[in-house]
């Protein structure tokens, strides 16, 4: 099996965290998103090759990559045009041959299912389009069923005719075919709003016959917004093993992830709050918040916050979202406010 990875992507979404670092090396529940994608994958037993599509952060991903998983088989393809995710993928096709069957990740979600039972849920189709029952069916692409089989596949329907939303996971059992299928696209030139997306990939191959089955996810998870990015933190801690931290004089209120070279005192940590390595958080109360690596905070009290890289926060404020090398002293107000 070939895994393609595609982390291009301006993650404007996230910014100002994303001014400075991929959006895939985000930090949530003590890791990256890449890494949480990583480590889901690890279950397969039988993978030849990542194919990891990048930007112009393609130094910062391999470097990365290469630190966390050294005997990651991994390869890395620029994508200099940034012209939809069907296109992306596309250039993976050299690294396709005879007989390869792939599993296409998006990272901009994090999700829950058991990847082991590819094979089963295959059985008898060509491919898998995960999917994703929800209720707001108008943000997201459908798969239109019948007999457990997509016929049909709309994007942000304006009537209910399906709520089963694709996910960015897809299993093709013929790898080449499928690439095959994304080069067609390209060559008819099958744009939506000025770039190439796989549903009209998908739909070539539903016209020729091809049988695409569409199994639910049981999570989805959303970390390309703040507000999304810290309800998946919360969602993630609750399910976490050894979230259950005892530090002298501190109150930790599980769940919560600290890693062991951060340096806590006289605090109230928790619940939900993620702290990464070499931070030092000193007579402050946080709750609901993610604090990503060196960062100081003093005389804090946060709540529903996003912290970067090595930022420096002294005194009180309620709610932040604080990109990379910040510092930020509120000390001042709150002597005038005494």
């Amino acid at each position: 099996m070939k895994i393609i990875l595609p982390v291009a992507g301006k993650g404007t979404r996230l910014r100002p965290h994303t001014f400075t670092k991929p959006k895939s090396l985000v930090r949530v529940a003590g890791k990256t998103v890449l890494q949480h994608v990583i480590d889901g994958l690890k279950k397969l037993k039988n993978i030849d090759e990542y194919i990891i599509i990048t930007d112009e952060n393609g130094e910062i991903i391999q470097r990365y990559i290469e630190k966390h998983y050294p005997a990651l088989r991994a390869v890395y393809i620029h994508q200099s045009e940034l012209m939809g995710p069907a296109h992306a993928i596309s250039l993976a096709s050299p690294r396709i041959q005879q007989g390869d069957d792939v599993l296409v990740v998006f990272n901009d979600t994090l999700f829950v299912t058991d990847l082991t039972r590819i094979s089963k849920l295959c059985d008898g189709l060509d491919g898998l389009i995960y999917s994703k029952e929800v209720e707001d069916y108008q943000r997201f692409g459908v798969n239109v069923m019948r007999d457990n089989i997509i016929v049909d596949m709309v994007e942000k329907p304006d009537v209910p005719i399906s709520k089963l939303a694709q996910v960015g996971l897809y299993y093709l059992k013929d790898g080449r075919s499928f690439m095959d299928y994304i080069a067609l696209a390209i060559k008819q030139d099958l744009r939506v709003k000025g770039e190439f997306y796989l549903p009209e990939v998908f739909k070539l191959m539903i016209k020729d016959g091809k049988l695409l089955g569409a199994p639910e996810i049981e999570e989805w998870l959303d970390c390309g917004k703040p507000e999304t990015l810290l309800q998946t933190n919360r969602f993630l801690l609750e399910r976490a093993t050894g979230n259950h931290v005892c530090i002298e004089g501190c109150v930790i209120i599980p769940p919560v992830s600290i890693h062991p070279s951060a340096e806590v005192r006289h605090s109230v940590v928790g619940p939900y709050v993620s702290v990464a390595k070499n931070c030092k958080i000193f007579d402050s109360i946080i709750r609901d918040s993610v604090i990503n690596p060196n960062s100081s905070l003093h005389n804090t009290v946060l709540e529903s916050s996003l912290i970067g890289d090595s930022v420096e926060l002294t005194g009180q404020f309620q709610r932040m979202n604080i990109g990379d090398n910040s510092i930020i002293d509120l000390s001042a107000r709150t002597l005038l406010n005494q």
